[in-house]
């Protein structure tokens, strides 16, 4: 027998189950997609029918959201609904949300090969601390959470490899009426994200004086035991870019750049997605892997020298 419980209600119960197998940063996220999305909308209601899940799409979609990001909601919406349907407080509904084709696929901005030079080329004459990080990110493809999170102790100049174990972010919490923020050093995104990353020559050039003076234990873009969080040091690189008069680039295009380099070198596919961390090698294809005209001739003409 159903004791019907409200989409709110439910919700806060699947948030306690939930709370004991996943990041925190994770439950934060799951927190902020009720707290703006779901009981706006759902909250009071008693059933999650097909059709009011489909309207509330379409809307998210008008508003400007993402679909990704509108997958996210439904994703969380659906496991409120598994857990509300295996405890007796909803009944079971089918859906099949539909989304309007995407007519354009997403751009990706990167920067230019010559832009990216003259970075390279600024920061190695003008070396900071701060500078050193986009250096490095431009280098090996880090997120910006990793090289806020990167201490000395993460580079190896013997071996000339970094070793990604850790990221920053700043979460939201809520409790009970308290909602804060809180910054946090954690694993990172995903277990493929933990990996070691070759650096090139320039690079531990550059390092190789630094580690004989610097301590181990100490955040490489401060180089002091207390670390630079993701939304300061973002600041920072706009500032910086707009002094280059680089072309607006989000800090995320630096990474986005570094990946795109490595494909243009003719890197194989598998390899920069194991460098980048990705959790399988469709998510590399499907964002920079796009041939152009003459690589499709080749493909061909291969394909013909097959067959005689």
């Amino acid at each position: 027998m159903i004791q019907k419980k409200t989409i709110k209600e439910v919700s806060i119960l699947w948030k306690e189950d939930k709370k004991q197998y996943v990041k925190l940063s994770t439950f934060s996220a799951y927190t902020l997609i009720l707290e703006n999305h779901i009981y706006p909308t759902f909250g009071e209601m008693y059933e999650l029918e097909e059709s009011k899940v489909q309207n509330f799409t379409l809307q998210k979609l008008n508003a400007g959201l993402s679909h990704k990001s509108i997958k996210d909601i439904l994703i969380v919406l659906k496991m409120i609904l598994k857990f509300g349907v295996k405890h007796g407080f909803l009944e079971y509904k089918e859906w099949d949300i539909k989304f309007p084709t995407e007519r354009e696929t997403q751009h990706l901005d990167v920067l230019s090969i010559a832009d990216q030079k003259r970075i390279m080329k600024f920061i190695q004459e003008h070396f900071t601390f701060k500078n050193l990080g986009i250096y490095i990110c431009l280098s090996t493809g880090l997120r910006i959470g990793e090289v806020c999170a990167l201490t000395w102790n993460d580079i190896n100049i013997e071996t000339g490899i970094i070793s990604i174990r850790k990221t920053i972010e700043r979460i939201y919490i809520i409790e009970d009426d308290n909602k804060h923020t809180e910054l946090i050093i954690n694993t990172p995104k995903t277990k493929n994200s933990i990996r070691e990353i070759p650096m090139t020559k320039e690079l531990i050039k550059t390092i190789k004086p630094l580690k004989k003076i610097v301590n181990d234990n100490y955040y490489i873009l401060t180089n002091e035991e207390k670390p630079t969080e993701p939304r300061t040091y973002r600041n920072y690189y706009i500032k910086l870019m707009k002094e280059l008069n680089i072309p607006k680039l989000k800090f995320h295009g630096l990474r986005h750049s570094f990946a795109t380099r490595c494909i243009e070198s003719n890197c194989d596919y598998k390899t920069v997605s194991v460098i980048l961390g990705h959790s399988n090698i469709s998510t590399t294809l499907n964002l920079y892997v796009h041939p152009n005209m003459e690589q499709k001739k080749k493909c061909i003409d291969k394909m013909l020298k097959g067959l005689k």
